[in-house]
């Protein structure tokens, strides 16, 4: 079989899962109605391959649809085949994994196929936080059916295939596809609906693969590998790294880390690692992106935005729900100042701090950079609820930068002066070493040490294992969607 082409509904599922651990479930349901052109046609399973595998030893329950029946569309044994997975799903503690490739609901069934979408809906409300939820979309995902992914803990996409949307691009007032594809995998990306974007379906299929290795099977479970990496590996560059996505992989275990969302927000960095085995999650400010080659690709300013602050939030609610701790490396220095910023940074920063502040798994935060003003407080910070914070030597953090403090406080002084530079010079060395350098924010307790860069993934690695049996409210029961 040639990788690279479109895979069938079973093919997916093959190549998903651990060899001959497939179990199909309601392989002989089909169609029941017989309304306007459905008499005497086949609709095999429905249009949706339905049951449960094994994926690295972990049982996961999994959906396809088969884009040969009725294009997939969705009709009332077809959701219900699927509803009837969440419902083992829930009841067993397992993730499920949907493939979508479909053409929306079946015009043929209308209040039947509306009742099969509303039933689904559902259930993925009522797993959402309970056990994590994988959707694919290897095709079209359109109308009712692009609430699918977007119910879904994590959504992933076929770039030469997959089309998602709620209006198609050529519905849109104003708009022709040519011009702009808003149902593109790339675009839906960028919007940060979808997390990971593979070039074809076997690329997808491994990254849902190798996401999976990161995340419990429910919101009870607790899964350690055995690490094979140095628990006390050094690495003098870590203090240079400003793209923090490498830094994570730096300080990773055998240096692997899956990133979600990369297109969305990039001034934030949100994904997985492995420390001595854990699952630990991962949000860091970011100011600059190298490419393959390690070379500069783009500088970013270390400021909160709206995208950043709403990416962070929904991955720290997911962690918290699935008791992940979660890890934060902060490089912020005030919130991006323009007219579209200011209708949506104050809610959304809202939102990251009070994720941050309810998350009640282990919270460890190392300040690598600037941390000034309230856009630092909500990166995780003491004051918030972190349980350990670390920084480095020349971290800084306060209200403002020293230069621009002495402006205001000495205004004037200055305004005076017969030699200003020298004035502010001086001022400001005094405010530095009295109010923002770790020192100063660690002789008042907001720091708990200093720590040298190389030393990043020891201090850390260490701080969550003394955390490891942190319990305020672990319970069997649900604390809250991840939506």
């Amino acid at each position: 079989m040639n990788e690279s082409k479109q895979m069938s509904a079973r093919e997916r599922i093959e190549n998903l899962l651990d060899d001959n651990s497939f179990v199909e479930i309601g392989a002989k349901v089909s169609a029941r109605a017989t309304d306007f052109n459905m008499a005497g046609k086949e609709t095999p399973a429905d249009g949706v391959v339905t049951g449960y595998g094994v994926i690295d030893g972990r049982v996961v329950y999994i959906y396809s649809q088969d884009i040969k029946v009725l294009n997939g569309a969705v009709g009332e044994m077809h959701g219900r085949k699927i509803s009837r997975i969440y419902d083992l799903a829930i009841k067993t503690g397992s993730p499920v994994i949907g493939m979508i490739d479909c053409a929306g609901m079946r015009l043929q069934e209308a209040t039947d196929a509306l009742d099969a979408f509303g039933e689904l809906y559902l259930k993925q409300v009522q797993a959402s936080g309970v056990i994590p939820q994988i959707t694919a979309v290897f095709g079209t995902c359109g109308g009712g059916a692009a609430l699918i992914p977007a119910l879904s803990d994590f959504t992933l996409m076929t770039k030469k295939t997959a089309k998602l949307f709620v209006n198609s691009p050529n519905a849109l007032d104003g708009n022709e596809i040519s011009r702009c594809d808003t149902s593109d995998a790339v675009y839906q990306a960028e919007a940060g609906l979808a997390d990971v974007l593979g070039e074809d379906d076997s690329e997808v299929i491994a990254k849902i693969r190798a996401l999976l290795a990161f995340l419990p099977s429910n919101n009870t479970d607790i899964i350690y590998d055995e690490c094979q990496d140095d628990l006390n590996r050094e690495n003098p560059a870590v203090a240079d790294m400003k793209d923090t996505a490498v830094l994570l992989k730096d300080i990773a275990d055998n240096y692997n880390f899956y990133e979600v969302k990369s297109m969305y927000g990039k001034e934030m960095v949100t994904g997985f690692i492995k420390l001595d085995g854990m699952t630990v999650g991962a949000v860091a400010n970011r100011s600059e992106i190298l490419d393959d080659e390690g070379e500069v690709k783009a500088k970013l300013e270390p400021v909160l935005t709206t995208a950043g602050a709403r990416k962070a939030a929904g991955f720290v609610k997911f962690c918290d729900a699935f008791g992940i701790p979660v890890l934060t490396l902060v490089n912020v220095k005030g919130y991006k100042a323009t007219k579209h910023e200011e209708r949506t940074i104050a809610k959304a920063a809202a939102d990251m701090t009070a994720a941050y502040a309810q998350a009640t798994v282990p919270k460890v935060s190392v300040v690598i950079g600037e941390a000034f003003g309230s856009a630092y407080l909500t990166m995780c910070s003491k004051h918030i609820g972190a349980d350990i914070v670390y920084a480095y030597p020349d971290a800084k953090i306060g209200m403002m930068n020293a230069e621009s403090a002495v402006k205001i406080i000495y205004a004037d002084e200055i305004a005076a002066s017969d030699n200003a530079g020298e004035l502010i010079a001086e001022k400001a060395a005094a405010y530095d070493e009295l109010q923002t350098s770790p020192l100063s924010a660690a002789g008042r307790g907001y720091i708990d040490d200093v720590i040298e860069p190389a030393a990043t993934r020891k201090r850390v690695l260490a701080a969550f294992e003394m955390l490891c049996d942190k319990d305020m409210d672990r319970v069997a029961v649900k604390k809250h969607t991840t939506i």
